[in-house]
């Protein structure tokens, strides 16, 4: 593998590694304002969620590599310590992108992205009209990680209030991946768009504990026709099936018969079926067919 040493590498070259391993990122298009009212928008993929209670959002406006300049959203931050960060969706990523090009102080990114500012409620930054969740912030703390091109700046943020378009949500009140239709930043010029077959649903072990996969027989936990996508999902069961349920399963039509073949030719066609069930999340089904069949 490569391997590269933070202390004796290039700060770019280790920054490029960063972003393309570290991803899909969320983006933090930051909305803020200096002392005389001027507002600035610029986006960060430095960013995520960091708790509940409170409400805690951070992003970073790095120091600038090729100069160490700090950016307008860092300074603005110090005098007014207040911000606005708007999702990124697919419908305004180009915009966002331009809003990214590092226009002179002063100016307005609003104007030259051709977004929409909207009156905030509770600061005075403005929100992104159509950007599809906003979330009024004030800044709690502001760390600085150095003083050298590349060093982060970490903008702790409390959530004061959310807006969220109700285009986006379902009958219960929460968003829906396929609606809201998220971008993520990736490393280089690369994106990633957070809908239709991109987007997969992992059932989170919170209520139950899985077996584990060490637990599994070993024809199934070392076989070569399993992925570790697959083993994940068997080891997930609470509980290996018994010696009753297995004989039951596999005494079915659908199960009992087509096996009159060489042992190899078995465990293959015995595996195909297993994979199926397991992509039909039929998992049970599907360790009952390897344990009893094997």
């Amino acid at each position: 593998m490569l391997k590269i040493d933070p202390k004796n590498t290039p700060v770019p070259k280790v920054h490029r590694a960063m972003l393309g391993a570290v991803a899909p990122r969320p983006i933090a298009f930051a909305s803020t304002i200096d002392p005389d009212g001027n507002p600035n928008l610029s986006p960060f993929s430095f960013f995520n969620a960091f708790g509940a209670n409170p409400p805690t959002l951070i992003f970073s406006p790095s120091r600038r590599g090729r100069d160490n300049t700090t950016k307008h959203t860092y300074e603005n931050l110090k005098e007014v310590p207040e911000v606005v960060i708007n999702v990124v969706n697919f419908k305004i990523v180009e915009q966002m992108n331009l809003a990214s090009t590092d226009f002179p102080r002063g100016i307005n990114e609003f104007a030259k992205s051709g977004l929409t500012p909207v009156k905030s409620e509770l600061i005075k930054p403005f929100r992104v009209k159509e950007s599809p969740v906003q979330f009024e912030c004030k800044v709690n703390q502001i760390i600085e990680m150095g003083d050298q091109g590349g060093a982060g700046n970490l903008i702790i943020c409390e959530i004061l209030l959310i807006h969220i378009d109700e285009s986006v949500l379902d009958e219960k009140g929460i968003i829906v991946p396929q609606k809201i239709d998220l971008v993520g930043r990736m490393g280089g010029d690369y994106y990633c768009r957070a809908s239709g077959e991109s987007i997969f649903e992992v059932k989170k072990p919170h209520a139950t504990v899985g077996i584990g996969i060490d637990q599994l027989p070993d024809k199934i936990k070392f076989s070569k026709y399993l992925t570790g996508n697959e083993l994940g999902k068997l080891g997930n069961i609470e509980a290996l099936p018994t010696g009753d349920e297995v004989k039951k399963f596999i005494g079915q039509p659908n199960y009992a018969g087509g096996y009159n073949m060489n042992n190899n030719e078995k465990e293959k066609m015995v595996f195909v079926q297993a994979k199926r069930l397991i992509a039909e999340n039929n998992i049970q089904d599907a360790v009952k067919l390897l344990m009893g069949l094997l």
